[in-house]
Protein backbone atom coordinates (compact mmCIF):
# COMPACT_ATOMS: atom_id res chain seq x y z
CA UNK A 1 0.00 0.00 0.00
CA UNK A 2 2.60 2.36 1.16
CA UNK A 3 4.23 2.06 -2.73
CA UNK A 4 1.05 2.57 -4.30
CA UNK A 5 0.23 5.78 -2.64
CA UNK A 6 3.93 6.87 -2.84
CA UNK A 7 3.73 6.33 -6.48
CA UNK A 8 1.07 8.17 -6.59
CA UNK A 9 1.85 10.92 -4.67
CA UNK A 10 4.90 11.20 -7.92
CA UNK A 11 2.61 10.72 -10.49
CA UNK A 12 0.53 13.87 -9.75
CA UNK A 13 3.86 15.82 -8.41
CA UNK A 14 5.11 15.53 -12.03
CA UNK A 15 1.87 15.94 -13.91
CA UNK A 16 1.20 19.07 -11.96
CA UNK A 17 4.75 20.07 -13.23
CA UNK A 18 3.30 19.60 -16.80
CA UNK A 19 0.79 21.58 -16.05
CA UNK A 20 2.60 24.81 -14.28
CA UNK A 21 5.25 24.70 -17.03
CA UNK A 22 2.27 26.20 -19.56
CA UNK A 23 1.96 29.25 -16.97
CA UNK A 24 5.42 31.37 -17.71
CA UNK A 25 5.83 30.47 -20.96
CA UNK A 26 2.47 30.55 -22.93
CA UNK A 27 1.65 33.61 -21.97
CA UNK A 28 4.89 35.03 -23.55
CA UNK A 29 5.20 32.95 -26.48
CA UNK A 30 1.68 34.20 -27.63
CA UNK A 31 3.67 37.58 -28.71
CA UNK A 32 6.15 35.61 -30.29
CA UNK A 33 3.97 33.50 -32.41
CA UNK A 34 1.36 36.22 -33.07
CA UNK A 35 -1.53 34.39 -30.52
CA UNK A 36 -4.19 37.06 -29.65
CA UNK A 37 -4.28 37.55 -25.95
CA UNK A 38 -7.71 36.63 -25.23
CA UNK A 39 -7.05 33.42 -27.27
CA UNK A 40 -4.05 33.02 -24.84
CA UNK A 41 -6.33 33.17 -21.97
CA UNK A 42 -8.37 30.66 -23.71
CA UNK A 43 -5.76 28.36 -24.13
CA UNK A 44 -4.60 28.23 -20.52
CA UNK A 45 -7.71 27.87 -19.38
CA UNK A 46 -9.14 25.31 -21.43
CA UNK A 47 -8.02 22.30 -19.47
CA UNK A 48 -10.08 23.30 -16.47
CA UNK A 49 -13.19 23.29 -18.99
CA UNK A 50 -12.60 19.78 -20.29
CA UNK A 51 -11.43 18.64 -16.74
CA UNK A 52 -14.80 19.81 -15.56
CA UNK A 53 -16.89 18.45 -18.42
CA UNK A 54 -14.50 14.51 -17.44
CA UNK A 55 -14.38 14.39 -14.08
CA UNK A 56 -17.57 12.69 -13.18
CA UNK A 57 -17.34 10.41 -16.52
CA UNK A 58 -14.26 9.60 -16.09
CA UNK A 59 -14.87 8.63 -12.46
CA UNK A 60 -17.66 6.27 -13.92
CA UNK A 61 -15.25 4.44 -16.44
CA UNK A 62 -13.05 4.19 -13.27
CA UNK A 63 -15.00 2.52 -10.85
CA UNK A 64 -16.29 -0.01 -14.20
CA UNK A 65 -13.07 -0.78 -15.25
CA UNK A 66 -11.02 -0.70 -11.74
CA UNK A 67 -8.35 2.17 -11.65
CA UNK A 68 -4.83 0.71 -13.30
CA UNK A 69 -5.74 0.99 -17.30
CA UNK A 70 -7.25 4.29 -16.99
CA UNK A 71 -5.24 5.80 -14.59
CA UNK A 72 -2.00 4.83 -17.08
CA UNK A 73 -3.87 6.25 -19.83
CA UNK A 74 -4.32 9.79 -18.18
CA UNK A 75 -0.68 9.71 -17.42
CA UNK A 76 0.34 9.06 -20.72
CA UNK A 77 -1.63 11.53 -22.15
CA UNK A 78 -0.24 14.13 -19.86
CA UNK A 79 3.17 13.24 -20.53
CA UNK A 80 2.70 13.69 -24.59
CA UNK A 81 0.88 17.18 -24.26
CA UNK A 82 4.20 18.99 -23.81
CA UNK A 83 5.14 17.63 -26.85
CA UNK A 84 2.32 18.92 -28.15
CA UNK A 85 3.52 22.18 -27.31
CA UNK A 86 6.43 21.71 -28.99
CA UNK A 87 4.42 20.91 -32.25
CA UNK A 88 2.57 24.27 -31.95
CA UNK A 89 6.29 25.87 -32.01
CA UNK A 90 6.71 24.85 -35.56
CA UNK A 91 3.21 23.08 -36.49
CA UNK A 92 2.77 20.73 -39.78
CA UNK A 93 0.49 21.23 -42.30
CA UNK A 94 -0.12 25.17 -42.35
CA UNK A 95 -2.20 24.39 -39.19
CA UNK A 96 -2.46 27.48 -36.51
CA UNK A 97 -0.28 27.51 -33.97
CA UNK A 98 -3.17 28.38 -31.15
CA UNK A 99 -5.03 25.69 -32.55
CA UNK A 100 -2.24 22.91 -31.45
CA UNK A 101 -1.96 24.44 -28.27
CA UNK A 102 -5.87 24.46 -27.21
CA UNK A 103 -6.32 21.08 -28.19
CA UNK A 104 -3.16 20.31 -26.19
CA UNK A 105 -4.10 21.76 -23.43
CA UNK A 106 -7.71 20.37 -23.53
CA UNK A 107 -6.57 17.25 -23.83
CA UNK A 108 -4.09 17.47 -20.99
CA UNK A 109 -7.36 18.37 -18.68
CA UNK A 110 -8.80 14.95 -20.02
CA UNK A 111 -5.95 13.14 -18.98
CA UNK A 112 -5.85 14.86 -15.43
CA UNK A 113 -9.15 14.05 -15.03
CA UNK A 114 -8.20 10.34 -14.95
CA UNK A 115 -5.12 10.92 -12.75
CA UNK A 116 -6.82 12.95 -10.54
CA UNK A 117 -9.81 10.92 -10.26
CA UNK A 118 -8.16 7.89 -10.28
CA UNK A 119 -5.47 8.94 -7.35
CA UNK A 120 -8.81 9.50 -5.24
CA UNK A 121 -10.62 6.27 -5.85
CA UNK A 122 -7.27 3.83 -5.61
CA UNK A 123 -6.15 5.98 -2.20
CA UNK A 124 -9.99 5.72 -1.19
CA UNK A 125 -9.77 1.80 -2.23
CA UNK A 126 -6.54 0.53 -0.64
CA UNK A 127 -7.25 2.50 2.61
CA UNK A 128 -8.99 2.17 5.70
CA UNK A 129 -11.26 5.34 8.27
CA UNK A 130 -8.45 4.99 10.02
CA UNK A 131 -5.28 6.04 7.82
CA UNK A 132 -6.96 7.66 4.73
CA UNK A 133 -6.41 11.15 6.03
CA UNK A 134 -2.70 10.65 6.43
CA UNK A 135 -2.66 9.72 2.60
CA UNK A 136 -4.99 11.47 1.00
CA UNK A 137 -2.68 14.00 2.71
CA UNK A 138 -0.01 12.97 0.83
CA UNK A 139 -1.17 13.07 -2.16
CA UNK A 140 -2.78 16.34 -2.10
CA UNK A 141 0.60 17.55 -1.14
CA UNK A 142 2.07 16.46 -4.59
CA UNK A 143 -0.89 18.04 -6.14
CA UNK A 144 -0.12 21.32 -4.76
CA UNK A 145 3.51 20.93 -4.86
CA UNK A 146 3.92 20.39 -8.58
CA UNK A 147 2.01 23.07 -10.41
CA UNK A 148 4.67 25.61 -8.94
CA UNK A 149 7.27 23.54 -9.09
CA UNK A 150 6.22 23.77 -12.72
CA UNK A 151 5.99 27.58 -12.60
CA UNK A 152 9.78 27.88 -11.66
CA UNK A 153 10.81 25.26 -13.78
CA UNK A 154 9.37 26.30 -17.09
CA UNK A 155 10.79 29.76 -16.41
CA UNK A 156 14.29 29.13 -15.30
CA UNK A 157 14.47 26.68 -17.96
CA UNK A 158 12.67 29.34 -21.16
CA UNK A 159 15.05 31.77 -19.94
CA UNK A 160 18.34 29.34 -19.92
CA UNK A 161 17.50 27.12 -23.27
CA UNK A 162 14.44 28.36 -24.81
CA UNK A 163 10.78 27.12 -25.27
CA UNK A 164 11.53 23.68 -26.55
CA UNK A 165 13.48 23.12 -24.06
CA UNK A 166 11.19 24.00 -21.17
CA UNK A 167 8.66 21.81 -23.03
CA UNK A 168 10.42 18.51 -23.54
CA UNK A 169 11.59 18.70 -19.60
CA UNK A 170 7.91 18.96 -18.61
CA UNK A 171 6.98 15.82 -21.17
CA UNK A 172 10.19 13.82 -19.94
CA UNK A 173 8.70 14.92 -16.50
CA UNK A 174 5.26 13.60 -17.52
CA UNK A 175 6.27 10.18 -18.89
CA UNK A 176 8.39 9.23 -16.01
CA UNK A 177 5.09 9.16 -14.31
CA UNK A 178 3.43 7.27 -16.43
CA UNK A 179 5.87 4.37 -16.38
CA UNK A 180 6.31 4.41 -12.33
CA UNK A 181 2.77 4.25 -12.46
CA UNK A 182 2.56 1.33 -15.16
CA UNK A 183 5.20 -0.43 -12.80
CA UNK A 184 3.55 -0.05 -9.26
CA UNK A 185 -0.40 0.75 -9.53
CA UNK A 186 -2.62 -2.33 -9.08
CA UNK A 187 -6.02 -3.03 -10.61
CA UNK A 188 -8.52 -2.09 -8.20
CA UNK A 189 -11.82 -2.90 -8.81
CA UNK A 190 -15.00 -2.59 -6.53
CA UNK A 191 -16.10 -5.88 -5.49
CA UNK A 192 -19.88 -4.08 -5.44
CA UNK A 193 -19.26 -3.56 -9.52
CA UNK A 194 -20.03 -0.52 -11.31
CA UNK A 195 -22.33 0.92 -8.26
CA UNK A 196 -24.70 3.58 -9.81
CA UNK A 197 -25.17 4.39 -13.45
CA UNK A 198 -24.00 7.74 -14.19
CA UNK A 199 -27.20 9.15 -15.17
CA UNK A 200 -28.15 8.57 -11.50
CA UNK A 201 -25.17 10.44 -10.17
CA UNK A 202 -27.56 13.68 -9.28
CA UNK A 203 -30.01 11.33 -7.55
CA UNK A 204 -26.81 9.82 -5.59
CA UNK A 205 -25.56 13.02 -4.53
CA UNK A 206 -29.17 14.51 -3.72
CA UNK A 207 -30.15 11.31 -1.18
CA UNK A 208 -27.16 11.95 0.87
CA UNK A 209 -26.61 15.70 2.36
CA UNK A 210 -22.92 15.33 3.11
CA UNK A 211 -21.92 14.38 -0.19
CA UNK A 212 -23.78 18.13 -1.33
CA UNK A 213 -22.07 19.77 1.96
CA UNK A 214 -18.38 18.42 1.03
CA UNK A 215 -18.55 19.87 -2.59
CA UNK A 216 -20.37 23.30 -1.10
CA UNK A 217 -17.17 23.27 0.97
CA UNK A 218 -14.92 22.66 -1.51
CA UNK A 219 -16.73 25.02 -4.03
CA UNK A 220 -16.34 27.59 -1.35
CA UNK A 221 -12.19 26.93 -0.75
CA UNK A 222 -11.54 26.75 -4.59
CA UNK A 223 -13.71 29.64 -5.69
CA UNK A 224 -11.89 31.94 -3.32
CA UNK A 225 -8.24 30.30 -3.15
CA UNK A 226 -7.51 29.84 -6.87
CA UNK A 227 -10.23 32.46 -8.17
CA UNK A 228 -10.40 35.02 -5.77
CA UNK A 229 -7.14 35.29 -4.25
CA UNK A 230 -4.64 34.37 -7.29
CA UNK A 231 -6.20 36.46 -9.49
CA UNK A 232 -6.80 39.49 -7.48
CA UNK A 233 -3.09 39.35 -5.36
CA UNK A 234 -1.36 41.36 -8.27
CA UNK A 235 -3.85 44.63 -8.09
CA UNK A 236 -3.54 43.99 -3.98
CA UNK A 237 -0.20 44.61 -4.49
CA UNK A 238 0.09 47.38 -7.01
CA UNK A 239 -3.14 49.47 -5.17
CA UNK A 240 -1.27 49.11 -1.62
CA UNK A 241 2.06 49.59 -2.89
CA UNK A 242 3.73 46.79 -1.60
CA UNK A 243 7.56 46.16 -2.34
CA UNK A 244 9.32 42.93 -1.44
CA UNK A 245 12.64 41.98 -2.17
CA UNK A 246 12.92 45.26 -3.74
CA UNK A 247 10.25 43.54 -6.23
CA UNK A 248 7.18 46.04 -6.31
CA UNK A 249 3.84 45.01 -8.69
CA UNK A 250 3.93 41.53 -10.45
CA UNK A 251 7.16 40.40 -8.70
CA UNK A 252 5.69 40.86 -5.42
CA UNK A 253 2.62 39.64 -5.95
CA UNK A 254 4.63 36.35 -6.61
CA UNK A 255 6.50 36.14 -3.59
CA UNK A 256 3.06 36.47 -1.74
CA UNK A 257 1.92 33.61 -4.17
CA UNK A 258 4.76 31.40 -3.50
CA UNK A 259 4.38 32.15 0.35
CA UNK A 260 0.41 30.92 -0.05
CA UNK A 261 1.50 27.54 -2.01
CA UNK A 262 4.23 26.49 0.48
CA UNK A 263 1.82 27.17 3.38
CA UNK A 264 -0.82 25.37 1.44
CA UNK A 265 1.62 22.33 0.67
CA UNK A 266 2.97 21.93 4.55
CA UNK A 267 -0.78 21.42 5.64
CA UNK A 268 -1.88 19.52 3.12
CA UNK A 269 1.44 17.34 4.02
CA UNK A 270 0.88 17.62 8.21
CA UNK A 271 -3.12 17.35 8.12
CA UNK A 272 -3.40 14.10 7.11
CA UNK A 273 -2.64 12.23 10.39
CA UNK A 274 -4.70 14.85 12.44
CA UNK A 275 -7.87 14.00 10.95
CA UNK A 276 -7.36 10.28 11.24
CA UNK A 277 -7.12 11.12 14.69
CA UNK A 278 -8.82 13.85 16.08
CA UNK A 279 -11.59 13.48 12.97
CA UNK A 280 -12.38 14.96 9.82
CA UNK A 281 -14.54 18.03 10.75
CA UNK A 282 -12.22 18.59 13.98
CA UNK A 283 -10.12 19.59 11.37
CA UNK A 284 -12.26 21.17 8.44
CA UNK A 285 -13.73 23.34 10.57
CA UNK A 286 -10.71 24.86 12.02
CA UNK A 287 -9.12 24.93 8.68
CA UNK A 288 -12.01 27.19 7.80
CA UNK A 289 -11.07 29.46 10.43
CA UNK A 290 -7.59 30.14 9.48
CA UNK A 291 -8.63 30.72 5.69
CA UNK A 292 -11.44 32.92 6.14
CA UNK A 293 -9.20 34.55 9.05
CA UNK A 294 -6.42 35.23 6.14
CA UNK A 295 -8.83 36.84 3.92
CA UNK A 296 -9.80 39.06 7.10
CA UNK A 297 -6.29 40.39 8.12
CA UNK A 298 -5.09 41.10 4.37
CA UNK A 299 -8.63 43.44 3.98
CA UNK A 300 -7.64 44.99 7.54
CA UNK A 301 -3.81 45.25 7.55
CA UNK A 302 -3.16 46.30 3.75
CA UNK A 303 0.54 46.32 4.46
CA UNK A 304 3.81 43.44 3.51
CA UNK A 305 3.84 42.34 6.59
CA UNK A 306 -0.20 42.32 6.56
CA UNK A 307 -0.54 40.47 3.32
CA UNK A 308 2.00 37.65 3.72
CA UNK A 309 0.39 36.58 7.19
CA UNK A 310 -3.00 37.09 5.59
CA UNK A 311 -2.18 34.51 2.16
CA UNK A 312 0.02 32.31 4.63
CA UNK A 313 -3.14 31.84 6.79
CA UNK A 314 -5.37 31.40 3.50
CA UNK A 315 -3.01 28.47 2.06
CA UNK A 316 -2.82 26.42 5.26
CA UNK A 317 -6.40 27.01 6.00
CA UNK A 318 -6.87 25.59 2.74
CA UNK A 319 -4.51 22.75 3.27
CA UNK A 320 -5.82 21.88 6.75
CA UNK A 321 -9.39 21.74 5.04
CA UNK A 322 -8.42 19.87 1.93
CA UNK A 323 -7.66 16.58 2.67
CA UNK A 324 -9.86 16.05 5.99
CA UNK A 325 -12.63 16.83 3.26
CA UNK A 326 -11.29 14.45 0.28
CA UNK A 327 -11.16 11.37 2.87
CA UNK A 328 -14.56 12.28 4.91
CA UNK A 329 -16.01 11.41 1.07
CA UNK A 330 -13.96 8.47 0.89
CA UNK A 331 -15.53 7.28 4.39
CA UNK A 332 -18.87 7.79 3.05
CA UNK A 333 -18.84 6.78 -0.52
CA UNK A 334 -20.39 3.22 -1.62
CA UNK A 335 -17.73 0.83 -2.75
CA UNK A 336 -19.27 0.90 -6.20
CA UNK A 337 -19.02 4.98 -7.32
CA UNK A 338 -15.85 5.92 -5.13
CA UNK A 339 -14.77 7.00 -8.63
CA UNK A 340 -17.79 9.06 -9.36
CA UNK A 341 -17.76 10.90 -6.47
CA UNK A 342 -14.75 11.79 -6.65
CA UNK A 343 -15.42 13.53 -9.77
CA UNK A 344 -18.13 14.93 -8.58
CA UNK A 345 -15.91 16.61 -5.83
CA UNK A 346 -13.96 17.80 -8.77
CA UNK A 347 -16.55 19.31 -10.58
CA UNK A 348 -17.44 21.39 -7.64
CA UNK A 349 -13.73 22.43 -7.06
CA UNK A 350 -13.17 22.80 -10.99
CA UNK A 351 -15.85 25.24 -10.87
CA UNK A 352 -15.06 27.19 -8.00
CA UNK A 353 -11.97 27.79 -9.33
CA UNK A 354 -13.25 28.60 -13.20
CA UNK A 355 -16.21 30.98 -11.46
CA UNK A 356 -13.97 32.53 -9.48
CA UNK A 357 -11.94 35.27 -11.59
CA UNK A 358 -15.15 35.87 -13.72
CA UNK A 359 -16.49 37.76 -9.88
CA UNK A 360 -13.67 38.40 -8.55
CA UNK A 361 -12.41 41.09 -10.78
CA UNK A 362 -15.78 42.83 -12.00
CA UNK A 363 -16.07 43.39 -7.57
CA UNK A 364 -13.06 44.66 -6.91
CA UNK A 365 -13.35 47.34 -9.47
CA UNK A 366 -16.76 47.49 -7.84
CA UNK A 367 -16.23 47.67 -4.14
CA UNK A 368 -12.37 47.97 -3.21
CA UNK A 369 -10.60 44.74 -2.68
CA UNK A 370 -10.63 45.23 1.06
CA UNK A 371 -14.15 44.70 0.92
CA UNK A 372 -14.05 41.81 -1.13
CA UNK A 373 -11.44 40.46 1.15
CA UNK A 374 -13.90 40.59 3.97
CA UNK A 375 -16.86 39.42 2.06
CA UNK A 376 -14.26 36.34 1.34
CA UNK A 377 -14.11 35.80 4.90
CA UNK A 378 -17.79 35.74 5.43
CA UNK A 379 -18.65 33.57 2.96
CA UNK A 380 -16.11 31.07 4.88
CA UNK A 381 -18.31 31.25 7.92
CA UNK A 382 -21.46 30.38 5.82
CA UNK A 383 -19.31 27.20 4.50
CA UNK A 384 -17.66 26.60 8.51
CA UNK A 385 -21.46 26.90 9.33
CA UNK A 386 -22.48 24.19 6.54
CA UNK A 387 -19.54 21.92 7.37
CA UNK A 388 -20.85 22.28 11.18
CA UNK A 389 -24.58 21.36 10.78
CA UNK A 390 -23.76 18.43 8.11
CA UNK A 391 -21.29 16.39 8.93
CA UNK A 392 -20.01 14.53 11.08
CA UNK A 393 -17.25 12.23 12.74
CA UNK A 394 -19.45 9.42 13.93
CA UNK A 395 -20.25 7.67 9.96
CA UNK A 396 -19.93 4.24 9.90
CA UNK A 397 -19.57 4.09 6.35
CA UNK A 398 -16.29 2.78 4.94
CA UNK A 399 -15.69 2.38 1.51
CA UNK A 400 -12.77 0.77 1.38
CA UNK A 401 -12.75 -2.66 0.81
CA UNK A 402 -9.11 -3.62 1.72
CA UNK A 403 -7.34 -3.78 4.67
CA UNK A 404 -4.35 -1.13 5.01
CA UNK A 405 -0.84 -1.19 6.42
CA UNK A 406 -0.41 1.87 8.52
Amino acid sequence: MRTVVLSLVAGVFFGGVGGGVAFPTIPTLGSVLGIAPFLVGIILSINRFTRLLMSTPAGDVLDRMGTRRPMIAGFVVQGLVPFGYLVGLNPPFGLPSSMVFLVSRAAWGIGSAFVFVGAFSTVTHVTTSANRGRWVGYMRGGQSLGFPTGLVLGGVVTDLYGYGEAFAVAGVAGLFAAAVAYRVLPDVTPETGGGSRLRDVPALVRSDPRIGAVGAVNFTIRFLYAGVLLSTVVLYTESNDISLGGLAGTGSSGIVMAVSVVALSISNLAVGRLSDSMGRTTTVVPGLAVFGSGFALAALVPTATGVLAGVGLVGAGAGLAGPPLLAYLGDIAPGGDVGKLGGVYNVFGDLGSTLGPLVALPLAAEVGLATEYLACAGLVVVAAGIAVTTLRDDTETDAAPTPADD
